[in-house]
């Protein structure tokens, strides 16, 4: 199996980036923010809890989170492989993604980490704004501080990844195709 991790800060591209993998290579889309409200929409167990969570404003629990993986994971015994979008976000959540695909067997094989100027990633959200209709890309000084809290929080996944020999950077500046072709070079280079 291929197991990636498409990795970098609000506005690298990774949304764009993760649907031309997913078309190339065959892997199952694991994003967690569609995983919960695809479970809370299906009113399953850990749906439930997870909407019991959110709205009492909290964050929802690594164990929760992790569980709802488990069941993609489970749920496709045949696909060729998985691409991780946006999770894991903590290295207690990256650590928990590895105690769980070593369970099924597996690992995370490589992350691929976006490289892109904060400047321009402040850009690239307030260009986003203007269609996605994400009032919260509009506002440079809340990109700024989602970009502090990946700095502060996020950035350690890929320390933790890195300690194992599984990180690649990658230039998130150009043209949509030629990051997508430095990413798949990536890939086949690794694992071809």
């Amino acid at each position: 199996m291929l197991n990636l991790i498409l990795f970098g800060p609000p506005g690298a591209g990774k949304g764009t980036q993760s649907e031309k993998i997913l078309a190339k290579y065959g892997l199952k889309h694991i994003s967690t923010g569609d995983l919960l409200r695809s479970e809370i929409a299906n009113k399953t167990e850990l749906g439930l809890k997870a909407k019991g969570f959110m709205d009492e404003g909290k964050l929802v629990p690594d164990e929760v989170v992790i569980g709802m993986v488990d069941n993609v994971i489970m749920n496709n015994p045949g696909v060729y492989g998985f691409l991780f979008d946006g999770f894991p976000r903590t290295k207690a959540q990256a650590e928990a993604l590895d105690a769980l695909l070593r369970q099924h067997e597996e690992n995370i094989n490589l992350m691929l980490a976006l490289d892109v100027p904060e400047e321009e990633l402040i850009a690239r959200m307030i260009n986003r704004a203007k269609t996605s209709g994400r009032t919260d890309d509009a506002d440079s000084e809340v990109q700024k501080r989602r970009i502090g809290v990946y700095k502060n929080e996020t950035l350690a996944v890929a320390s933790y990844y890195d300690q194992f020999g599984k990180v690649t950077t990658v230039n998130g500046l150009g043209s949509v195709d030629d990051i997508f072709s430095a990413l798949s070079t990536e890939i086949d280079n690794h694992y071809a």
